[in-house]
């Protein structure tokens, strides 16, 4: 085990399967990274054709695939702004919204918290410019009420990163998103689908404007516009997999508290445990081949789905036995 000094690394951000073999080298392999938030069973996209390929982005092909998103959203299209990934839209609102005091609650994704350092902004816990919220939040699943965000909205920008919140739509503020509340939406985690790199800002029609302007007249590939167009259509997916999810959550919870983890917390596509020796069973699920994500937080750990039946039984073989 002293091949991981330090777990700083792991702790950024999960998807380090690559970091984790290269100190691990010994492990078995493929690794089995449940570090991450994304659907196990993706969807089963189409490919874009070779000549979908061999030519730019029509502005038409972006128009329907923000509309069959802003369907799904029930929002209105107008309102729905295509990016290369949640990722890149977080970094640039910001600098659209030139505020310059933010409130940003820990724990949560730390891509907010560089965004805004990175564009001048001061954080306050209170009396801020704008308020961003990742809703529900990662890593705890916490949720923060309608009301809540709807009422600060009438007083300052309002940012809602809903990337986990396919599976439970109910939670979901998209349709209301207009003036200073802004909301965005992830495609890859609920359609297990993160290499594509598809994203959406759900804003009043002029913001969404400015975010179409930012990213150019081409701001999606021809994947993500295959993937995405069949994607938010496809209605009957949508619930098989919202069902699957919430039946997988359970059964990865029985498995955490029969090896002895606490559940305190998580989504139906992540659960958060609490163990009292957190590092040693991140140490000994990574040199079984298991990766998952630790946290500065002491005794924190994040488990993804597991999908194939042969990943379920490699975890439980994994956990350890016998704990107290």
């Amino acid at each position: 085990m002293s091949a991981i000094p330090d777990l700083g690394l792991f702790r950024r951000h999960g998807g380090r399967v690559g970091l984790a073999a290269a100190l691990l080298p010994e492990a078995p392999r493929p690794w089995l990274d449940l570090s991450t938030g994304i659907n196990p069973v993706p969807y089963p996209t189409p490919r874009p054709t070779r000549a979908d390929l061999a030519r730019l982005p029509d502005p038409e092909a972006i128009a329907e695939l923000e509309a069959a998103a802003a369907a799904a959203f029930g929002a209105e299209p107008a309102r729905v702004a295509a990016t290369p990934g949640t990722e890149a839209a977080l970094r640039l609102l910001p600098r659209l919204l030139r505020a310059r005091l933010v409130t940003i609650a820990e724990p949560t994704y730390g891509g907010h918290i560089e965004a805004w350092r990175a564009a001048g902004a001061e954080l306050r816990e209170a009396d801020a410019d704008a308020w961003v919220v990742v809703n529900p939040n990662n890593p705890d699943g916490r949720l923060t009420p309608p009301e809540a965000l709807l009422g600060a909205a009438k007083r300052q920008w309002v940012v809602i990163d809903e990337a986990f919140a396919d599976p439970c739509p109910a939670s979901s503020l998209a349709s209301q998103a207009r003036g200073r509340l802004i909301v965005l939406r992830s495609f890859g985690k609920f359609y297990g689908l993160p290499g594509v790199r598809l994203g959406f800002v759900v804003a009043d029609p002029a913001l969404a404007r400015e975010v179409r302007r930012a990213f150019g007249d081409w701001p999606v590939a021809a994947e993500a516009l295959a993937a995405g167009r069949a994607a938010y259509a496809d209605g009957a997916w949508r619930l098989r997999t919202q069902e699957r999810l919430a039946r997988d959550r359970l059964r990865l919870d029985r498995l955490l508290t029969w090896a002895g983890l606490e559940i305190v917390g998580g989504t139906d596509l992540f659960r958060l445990a609490r163990a009292h020796d957190a590092e040693a069973v991140f140490l000994g699920l990574a040199a079984a081949g298991v990766l998952c994500r630790p946290f500065n937080e002491p005794g924190l750990l994040r488990f993804g789905l597991p999908g194939p039946r042969r990943d379920w039984h490699r975890l439980g073989a994994a956990l350890p036995k016998g704990r107290p």
